[in-house]
């Protein structure tokens, strides 16, 4: 029971916000009387979520060394505008222009890195003046006016599913291989992870709590996949999603470039004195940032198949809210992909449970701007309780 006591008390918003998101789904779930968690509107979600839960990612990042990006909306609209004018208007093939997309969003990324981090420039700042100009650059690209239809192969980003190769009908089966594979490769990790800590001397959790763990885990997972197989199975935009997850994660916990990330927004100066080179941490951080925002916006361009001037709008408002809800700090140095992810899934369910019962916008964004608020208030809380 202490060492229960000990983990939920050091991971007490980790857990808040998983206990959180699993309140609000139950709720909206009895509001929409059942709607919320049918196969087809869960499927919905991983669509209308995914551009925000990939600026997020990068968002998480940004704000855990200390930075915020405000111009990830209007760089996210610029090249999806840009898309349109190389696929749509000049026919590029899609295998040339994503990559050349996401080229530009990294030079994007650059250009802004280089003023905050070298100009010394806050970032706050630079972005906002980013925000001003790409938004403005979008209007003039697509001349105010939407492009489409996008070529069929650059759609299936969005509106594609992984097809069922095992022919099942009503139930995809290859989807539920999936999951079943999932289990079990999580399983293995998580045995190797606690025999490894054994073997050295670390302390584990107690075998009961350990074993309850993993099976609530797998009962998720199977659940998970069971229910996209009721629709069209796996959509495109969440393996693209699962692997940033999972790539994003790696790095920020088992690299080198993943602790300097969390030195620097620590503490700078003693960051530097480690040898922790700062300045091209931070720049990276934001050519890596520019990366994904060309990504969510050539993703949320291919779900509208249109280019539009309004594209992008408050984008990155969701991304930060995400950040901040999912427990990142506004002080920096605190913060994981996992809880960005977490903080983007209240946000979706939110939006989507509140459009379900017919809620209107105006509180829609009240509600969002409350519970904002109220993250970074139990985020300043258990700051100064630890202090």
């Amino acid at each position: 029971m202490s060492t229960m006591v000990k983990m939920l008390r050091n991971n007490v918003r980790q857990y808040g916000m998983i206990i959180a998101l699993i309140f609000i789904m139950v709720l909206f779930q009895i509001l929409t009387e059942g709607i919320l968690l049918q196969p087809l509107n869960i499927t919905n979600l991983i669509l209308q979520n995914s551009h925000i839960l990939i600026l997020a990612i990068g968002m998480v990042m940004v704000i855990i060394t200390g930075h915020i990006d405000l111009s990830v909306g209007s760089v996210a609209a610029f090249i999806g505008a840009l898309s349109a004018i190389f696929m749509v208007q000049t026919g590029m093939p899609t295998v040339v222009a994503v990559p050349l997309c996401l080229l530009l969003g990294g030079l994007i990324g650059a250009f802004q890195g280089f003023w905050v981090a070298y100009v010394r420039i806050p970032s706050f700042i630079v972005t906002l003046a980013g925000m001003l100009l790409f938004r403005g650059l979008t209007m003039v690209v697509l001349n105010g006016q939407s492009i489409s239809p996008y070529p069929n192969g650059f759609q299936l980003i969005s509106s594609g599913f992984i097809p069922d190769l095992f022919g099942g009908g009503w139930l995809n089966l290859l989807t539920i291989i999936i999951g079943l594979v999932l289990s079990a490769v999580y399983v293995w990790k998580e045995w190797r992870v606690r025999a490894s800590r054994q073997k050295y001397g670390f302390d584990v959790s107690p075998a009961g709590l350990f074993a309850a763990k993993i099976g609530l885990i797998v009962v998720v997972i199977n659940v998970f996949t069971y229910v996209l197989a009721q629709y069209e199975g796996i959509p495109n935009t969440l393996v693209i999603l699962a692997a940033l997850i999972l790539l994003y994660s790696f790095v920020m916990n088992r690299t080198v470039m993943g602790r300097h990330v969390y030195a620097l927004g620590g503490n700078e100066k003693a960051a530097g004195l480690s040898g922790v080179k700062t300045k091209k941490v931070t720049f990276w951080v934001f050519v890596n940032m520019g990366m994904l925002a060309a990504l969510s916006g050539l993703v949320f361009a291919a779900r509208l198949n249109a280019a539009t001037p309004k594209a992008g709008n408050l984008f990155e408002l969701d991304a930060i809210a995400a950040c901040f809800i999912g427990g990142a700090s506004a002080y920096g140095g605190v913060g994981t992909v996992g809880g960005a992810i977490i903080g983007g899934l209240v946000m979706g369910v939110m939006n989507n449970g509140m459009s379900i019962v017919g809620l209107g916008i105006d509180w829609q964004q009240a509600i969002k701007g409350l519970v904002l608020l109220l993250a970074v208030g139990f985020d300043i809380y258990n700051k100064n309780k630890t202090a």
